[in-house]
């Protein structure tokens, strides 16, 4: 890999943690919307470093209690958020606007859950359609329960 190409690839990321920065704290301020889309700080562990990982993310109702995210992006593949809440899924909490964050249990959907979410996800946003379209994978659709 050229010097460019690392550059570039550290300015991204210390872009990213910028604009996450940004997010969590217009969360924290009680404004937990954009793009249209409501938005959580989704509280993980990172799976290799052990570091508390603090990751702006939009939701969507499950029509209960619960609520769903979708583990889209990711360079290869899923997102590091995914991987870490899976790696560690007993020390995950989320955030919501202007609250305190609160123990959540993850679960992967499958099958007719997977694909009733995935319905209500897209009628939503049908951006996410397109978006996994794009990707040639079936994104992963997390519910997450207090």
């Amino acid at each position: 890999m050229s010097t460019e190409q690392q550059s570039h690839s550290g300015f991204s990321r210390w872009m990213q943690h910028k604009m996450n920065a940004r997010m969590n704290r217009k969360i924290r301020r009680g404004n937990g919307s954009f793009m249209g889309m409501d938005v959580l700080i989704l509280h993980t562990v990172g799976r290799r470093s052990g570091e508390p990982r603090q990751t702006p993310i939009s939701w969507f109702s499950d029509g209960g209690d619960g609520r769903l995210l979708v583990a889209s992006g990711g360079k290869n593949g899923d997102p590091d958020w995914f991987r870490n809440l899976m790696a560690h899924p007993d020390q995950a909490t989320i955030e919501l606007p202007g609250d305190q964050p609160v123990p959540v249990t993850p679960h992967v959907l499958t099958g007719s859950e997977r694909a009733s979410a995935w319905e209500a996800i897209t009628t939503a946003q049908p951006r996410y359609g397109k978006y996994q379209a794009k990707a040639g994978r079936e994104y992963a659709v997390v519910r997450l329960t207090a």
